[in-house]
């Protein structure tokens, strides 16, 4: 993060004349420590991950932890640079891979028509749950669990998309809800 979040922070484009940039108690790396090890904990609800193990029981490895409501606002924060590390760290691999999609919803469905804060970047799509206003995160895993590719997209984006892109250095085979799908197979759907 260190060497990632300067070079990220010059390469942002401004929006208006002054951006604020205050900075957090707890560091980037720290914030996307604690998301990771959510998946690894026993927990399934992130609320209760976090009041009652990380503020009882890791307090002394992250001394300046923030309340709840503070560390889920900085939560969008991270989300860019969780990317880069999750894509930094995936592996190569020749065998056999899992594709799925799911939705990121923004706000909720009544509040589509006059929701501002992601204007001209999320987009209208549709999930089995019904209309979403958000975007969509793609993931391939392998049978292990670990990423071999991620990629997010507007939530109007066909699922299929991003595939492309997201396979340059795959050579194995993909299993999706139709079944196996080769690299070439890709490019007639």
């Amino acid at each position: 993060m260190k060497e990632f979040i300067p070079i990220y922070k010059k390469n942002l484009l401004a929006i208006g004349d002054k951006q604020r940039d205050r900075q957090s108690h707890l560091t980037t790396s720290e914030i996307i420590s604690l998301l990771i090890y959510f998946h690894y904990s026993h927990y399934r609800n992130f609320k209760a991950y976090y009041t009652q193990y990380v503020v009882k029981q890791l307090r002394a490895e992250f001394p300046n932890l923030v309340s709840y409501k503070q560390f889920v606002a900085l939560i969008k924060s991270v989300l860019m640079p969780l990317t880069a590390y999750i894509n930094h760290f995936k592996k190569q691999f020749e065998e056999i891979g899992f594709v799925d999609s799911t939705s990121i919803a923004v706000c909720y469905r009544k509040r589509i028509s006059s929701h501002k804060v992601f204007l001209g970047l999320a987009g209208l799509g549709k999930s089995t749950k019904g209309w979403f206003l958000g975007f969509k995160l793609h993931l391939i895993c392998d049978t292990q669990g670990q990423f071999l590719s991620c990629h997010i997209t507007p939530g109007n984006v066909d699922d299929r998309k991003p595939l492309l892109k997201m396979l340059q250095f795959f050579k194995g085979k993909l299993v999706g809800d139709k079944g196996y799908i080769s690299k070439n197979q890709l490019n007639n759907f």
